[in-house]
């Protein structure tokens, strides 16, 4: 299932519906979790059948699309399900929580019917709602499943479309690459490519704290105080897009050139926990390294390429000519010697560490150096926005 994103412009008086349907189905959620944690025994079923009865003890859920009531007993048997995962993963976590914030139900999800997009007159419409222009900057491939109708909090509005696409296949370019993953380089690759990390929250930080100390000396509940609210909303939501913007063309920069990917499998949770200072962990956070694999893989299924992890132990501090481990290296060595290679290899130390990790994940011949795949001295070349330097 693949998701496309746009941006959707309903009048004041639809927004003011959207938001009034929002607020009946945040309500329906909590009577819903109410009566489950009085009666532990109710099925999904049973919390179907009493959205029936509350529909005649509250007339106005007629308002809204029957399916969009139906998906809200999903999302809290979805919620349920993802606490007693996490249990059985032995994290400790408590009850399920009722939704108190009038802001905390921001989506309608319309799935399956109550929808209708006209593609010709960029329109869509919805039921209950009406028809409203849609932005419309790709086309959608594959049969549309479902709809989800988000509000963000800089009071923009969006139509997620859920999509059953089949895979299309890129052809094949005969090539493979070791990908080491970092916060000095974002990416630097066996082909000698570096890709620098954007690292967008520190250069938007001082404004952040600048809205935010802003926001903080607003009267509450003044008009002023929700005019500073938006503007620190849209702070984050550029931040947001600018992140995403670039691990998008990254990644779609290498499913497009090799066939293998071969990366490190990153604990992102035990490297924040062990993180030498904070603003070591606020740089890698911002990274988002996670997620750039989490697209990368989801875009190499999709073009039938290969993504391989292998274990990321001492990565940085194997030669990836003779495999010997180089303890002392420290954080602060960018130049990689290895001791029994001596002079032979001298190289960038990322470098090094995305050769060791391509040569990891070889299908091939059992060794490490291979001479005819690429030079003993490479010179690192930086990139940019996912564009190759070549």
């Amino acid at each position: 299932m693949t998701s496309y994103r746009f941006r959707i412009y309903p009048s004041k008086t639809q927004q003011e519906t959207m938001i009034q349907h929002m607020e009946l189905c945040r309500w329906l959620y909590n009577q819903l979790l109410k009566a489950k944690r009085e009666n532990p025994s109710l099925r999904k079923y049973d919390t179907q059948r009493l959205i029936v009865e509350l529909k005649k003890e509250n007339p106005e859920l007629n308002n809204v699309y029957s399916k969009v009531l139906q998906m809200v007993n999903h999302q809290l048997w979805s919620n349920l399900k993802a606490l007693n995962e996490l249990k059985k993963r032995g994290h400790k976590v408590g009850k399920l929580r009722y939704k108190t914030s009038p802001n905390s139900w921001k989506i309608l999800n319309y799935n399956q019917s109550g929808f209708k997009l006209d593609e010709e007159r960029k329109r869509l419409h919805l039921s209950k709602i009406g028809e409203f222009p849609i932005k419309l900057h790709r086309r959608i491939k594959g049969k549309v499943k479902g709809v989800i109708i988000k509000r963000t909090r800089s009071g923009k509005w969006y139509a997620i479309f859920q999509v059953e696409e089949e895979p299309e296949p890129l052809p094949e370019t005969g090539r493979t690459v070791g990908i080491d993953l970092g916060v000095r380089y974002f990416a630097t690759d066996s082909d000698g490519n570096a890709f620098e990390n954007p690292l967008f929250l520190e250069k938007s930080l001082e404004r952040i704290k600048k809205l935010q100390r802003q926001l903080s000396r607003k009267q509450k509940g003044s008009k002023n105080l929700e005019k500073a609210r938006v503007k620190l909303a849209k702070a984050y939501e550029k931040l947001y897009n600018q992140r995403r913007d670039f691990l998008h063309k990254l990644a779609l920069y290498y499913v497009r050139n090799y066939d293998v990917i071969v990366l490190e499998e990153l604990d992102a949770k035990n490297i924040v926990e062990n993180g030498s200072s904070k603003g070591f962990k606020r740089r890698f956070l911002d990274s988002a390294l996670k997620e750039f694999v989490r697209i990368l893989s989801d875009k190499a299924g999709r073009a039938g390429r290969r993504v391989v992890f292998v274990e990321p132990a001492h990565t940085s501090r194997t030669c990836s000519r003779c495999g010997f481990v180089v303890e002392e290296l420290g954080l602060s060595d960018r130049v990689f010697v290895c001791p029994r290679c001596g002079s032979e290899l001298e190289m960038d130390r990322d470098l090094n560490a995305s050769f060791y990790i391509w040569m990891k994940g070889w299908d091939g011949p059992d060794c490490l150096w291979r001479e005819d795949l690429y030079p003993v001295s490479c010179p690192i070349r930086l990139s940019s926005r996912g564009k190759s330097s070549r």
